[in-house]
């Protein structure tokens, strides 16, 4: 006697094997997301559980939250206020994009050596050497890696004033040790006082505009700020007679 056909999973009925094929997910990372409360557990039939396209649906979005670099307390967070109807997901994800943008523009890049020379405006003998060795740059084969185009310019701008290399990368790690903590301080200062309502959007839920007069206001800010302290700090030692120890007129040491 021929035997009866297999009945043919339902989409709407999945165990948690057909989950995982179905999403690409493993079946161990599906109850780790149900243990922290990011999907939501199956539905029982009986002794048989079962999943359905709602949580194909919700492993898409965990997986493109995680993407975009979000922990999973604060997937589960969003996801809560999205369930709740606190949040628009499509919103969100238009101001995730627009705080993940670019502030000024300046990104790594990989250049030849003749690119490296132009971006540097000099060909100093030693000079890629001594950037590598400052670990400016990173050499790969025939190609650099420049971290930070501008700053590399920076740095070089100040060594043709007669700054060393090493005094101006030095400089660079100062700044960005203590320009990083400010620049924490202030987002969550603004974070928190837009979450008590006192940082308002001049249209409601239009927070691109907040964030794109935020962004060279910043910027300005910074370089101003920056400039008052250091008219103070450099007025301080001129006062204090620090600047009369300077070498005039004598050959500058190296760096």
């Amino acid at each position: 006697m021929q035997g009866v056909p297999a009945e043919e999973p339902s989409p709407e009925k999945l165990t948690i094997d057909a989950l995982a094929a179905r999403s690409n997910v493993p079946s161990r990372t599906i109850r780790f997301y149900q243990s922290k409360g990011v999907l939501a557990p199956p539905r029982k039939e009986g002794r048989l559980a079962y999943y359905g396209p709602e949580h194909v649906e919700r492993l898409e979005l965990i997986g493109q939250l995680q993407d975009r670099g979000l922990r999973i307390d604060a997937i589960r967070t969003l996801l809560t206020r999205i369930d709740r109807g606190e949040v628009d997901l499509g919103e969100w994800l238009g101001l995730d994009a627009q705080l993940s943008a670019s502030w000024v523009g300046d990104h790594p890049r990989t250049v030849t050596e003749p690119e490296l020379f132009g971006l540097l405006g000099s060909k100093r003998p030693g000079l890629i050497a001594d950037l590598l060795r400052a670990k400016a740059l990173e050499r790969t084969g025939d190609v650099y890696l420049v971290r930070s185009p501008a700053l590399l310019q920076v740095a070089m701008r100040l060594e043709s004033a007669g700054v060393g290399l090493d005094s101006a990368l030095a400089a660079e790690s100062i700044l960005r040790k203590h320009l990083g903590r400010a620049a924490r301080e202030v987002a969550e200062s603004f974070f928190a006082l837009a979450e008590k309502g006192h940082v308002v959007p001049p249209t409601h839920g239009d927070w691109s505009s907040v964030l794109e007069a935020l962004r060279p206001t910043a910027i300005d800010a910074v370089r101003i700020v920056f400039g008052q302290e250091m008219e103070r700090v450099l007025r301080e030692h001129v006062e204090s007679g620090k600047t009369a120890k300077l070498a005039v007129g004598k050959k500058r040491k190296p760096s």
